[in-house]
């Protein structure tokens, strides 16, 4: 079928019930809820492959460092390439874009089914598709969390975030749990063919969506930028410049606290928690003894309590500040910390409920403040500039996280991955305190108990 196709085909119109259009607003978007369906489906697909992936690189090599060099090797070419991603996400349409990255997605997952069906998989296989894969990401992933704020504007911009993220854990939730079961009934490579198979899903929601380039960022005669009728000045690098350049956005964020101080701790974060997969595939494998199941049960409950994080983290209506991400990151460490000292496996697991909802609502604060806080004509960049913080750290964090777990046992690692994220936190909200003139102090609170007593009947 056509793009023209596509384009023709009308949907029947949604009328979502009055609690639910309430709570989540941005849901009576038609081109926005076929954005979540298909990133819902293709979220599925990418963790019934990651968590696959994970386990075939442990089971082959039996070396937790190895599964944390197949993470850095998905994870580096936005450490090297994410400001670029972020540059092509503001010159280009960002749904054009999503359609190549999302095609050339299904084929790098189709690659990997063959080799390992064929019975014919290396190592090296799954490290050269693993960095294929990080460079698509690289364009993707900024063009796809600006490519939001196109689809959803105004107040409604953060109960979308918010609900993106919501998707992208039930399929954390879901995938892991498909993952397990297919490895352990078919094998690793049919779950690499049904994620090569779920790129469908966000081929046809892109597709079928109507034209969003009415809410792009268009150059005005003067260098100026329009933004829905509105003009904004270009930024001082920028002025004169025949070309947007990617420096920026780096710019930018220097220069605003409520962009450049989220993407520091989210850095610190990131640098542990993307790396979680590696340190729950250490204590399924060496601490508890689970095998693959048991390692799609741990990811799943993560997913679980993120799913929650992000369905509450939605209902949120008071608007946002630096002082809430800090607050959010503190809930992080200290959810992490109270997992790594679990004596049990069975605590372990539901500790792990906590760890996924304090996850998934820190960094959706942190993205949503991030987003916020930018001019419309940078947003790609600066997007492009928080992903590259995030998943360049966990990047350079993968082999670490890995070797801990491998050397010092997987507590250990889990110990580690809360206590120096809590540091930096400790150190990013003294300096702001710092500089606003803040400081702790106590106050009274007046609680009006109720009291019975004896009045006349009417």
């Amino acid at each position: 079928m056509s793009s023209a196709a596509f384009h023709s085909v009308h949907l029947p119109k949604l009328s979502l019930p009055q609690g639910i259009s309430r709570t989540f607003p941005s849901l009576e978007n038609r081109s926005f809820r076929l954005l979540l369906s298909g990133l819902l489906v293709s979220g599925t697909g990418g963790w019934i492959q990651r968590i696959a992936q994970d386990w075939l690189v442990l089971t082959m090599t039996d070396s937790p460092t190895a599964v944390g060099v197949v993470t850095a090797f998905q994870f580096v070419p936005t450490l090297l390439l994410g400001l670029h991603g972020g540059l092509l996400a503001d010159r280009f349409p960002k749904r054009n874009l999503l359609l190549a990255t999302q095609v050339s997605m299904a084929l790098t997952a189709a690659a990997l089914a063959a080799l390992t069906l064929s019975g014919v998989v290396q190592v090296w296989h799954v490290f050269a598709l693993a960095f294929v894969l990080g460079v698509v990401a690289a364009v993707d992933n900024p063009a796809r969390q600006s490519f939001v704020s196109e689809v959803v504007t105004g107040p409604q911009l953060p109960n979308a975030i918010s609900l993106v993220s919501c998707t992208f854990q039930i399929g954390a939730m879901t995938g892991p749990v498909i993952g397990g079961v297919l490895m352990s009934t078919l094998g690793a490579g049919y779950a690499f063919a049904v994620n090569a198979a779920t790129f469908i899903g966000p081929v046809v929601a892109l597709s079928l969506m109507r034209d969003t380039t009415s809410r792009r960022t268009r150059p005005a005669s003067n260098g100026a930028t329009a933004v829905d009728g509105a003009l904004v000045q270009p930024d001082a690098d920028e002025a004169g410049a025949s070309a947007p350049r990617a420096r920026a956005g780096i710019t930018y964020a220097r220069q605003t606290s409520t962009v450049l101080w989220p993407i520091v701790m989210v850095g610190a974060f990131g640098f542990f928690t993307i790396s979680l997969p590696v340190t729950l595939a250490a204590f399924a494998k060496n601490e508890f003894h689970t095998g693959a199941s048991g390692l799609g049960l741990l990811n799943a409950m993560v997913a679980l309590g993120a799913m929650g994080g992000a369905l509450a983290t939605a209902r949120r209506q008071r608007p946002l500040r630096l002082r809430t991400v800090g607050y959010a990151a503190w809930a992080l460490a200290c959810a992490m910390l109270l997992a790594s000292a679990a004596p049990q496996q069975l605590l372990f697991t539901l500790l792990l409920v906590p760890v996924g909802a304090a996850n998934l609502g820190f960094l959706t604060k942190a993205q949503s403040l991030v987003q916020l806080a930018t001019v419309p004509h940078l947003r790609g960049r600066v997007v492009g500039l928080y992903m590259l913080v995030f998943i360049g750290s966990g990047a350079v964090g993968g082999p670490v996280v890995g070797w801990m777990a491998e050397t010092y046992g997987a507590r250990v690692a889990l110990l580690v991955s809360g206590v120096v994220p809590a540091l930096v936190t400790v150190l990013v909200c003294r300096h702001v305190a710092h500089l606003g003139a803040l400081r702790l102090s106590l106050s009274t609170v007046s609680v009006r108990l109720p009291r019975v007593r004896v009045t006349a009947r009417p």
